[in-house]
């Protein structure tokens, strides 16, 4: 059994919030909350109430026991780009892509 959170429309680049998933990919909640709290990366703070939200999830839709959970799931997807611009020397036009994540957390119990 596995609970799961999501989050989507993050104002933050996928490439950057992947390097928190993996860093907290199977390790235990307590380790992974700990990690979150730490560690100066701007991805920290949703992913942190993300695991909070998945963590609650599993406590009350499937009755798992908090001291238990493991994080069996973290993922980063890339989600719409918000497409900018500016005028750039020349007269030409510069393209600033403004990217977008949809941020997945799974918890499962430990057998």
């Amino acid at each position: 059994m596995e609970a799961f959170a999501h989050v989507k429309y993050v104002r933050m680049s996928p490439r950057k919030v992947k390097l928190v998933c993996d860093m907290i990919r199977g390790q235990d909640v307590k380790t992974a909350a700990a990690y979150l709290s730490q560690t100066s990366k701007a991805a920290c703070e949703p992913m942190a109430k993300l695991l909070k939200s998945a963590v609650a999830n599993a406590e009350h839709n499937h009755e798992m026991n908090a001291e238990n959970l493991y994080v069996s799931t973290a993922i980063a997807n890339p989600g719409p780009i918000l497409k900018r611009g500016r005028i750039a020397s020349r007269r030409g036009f510069v393209r600033i892509n403004k990217r977008t994540t949809h941020i997945t957390i799974g918890v499962s119990e430990k057998a």
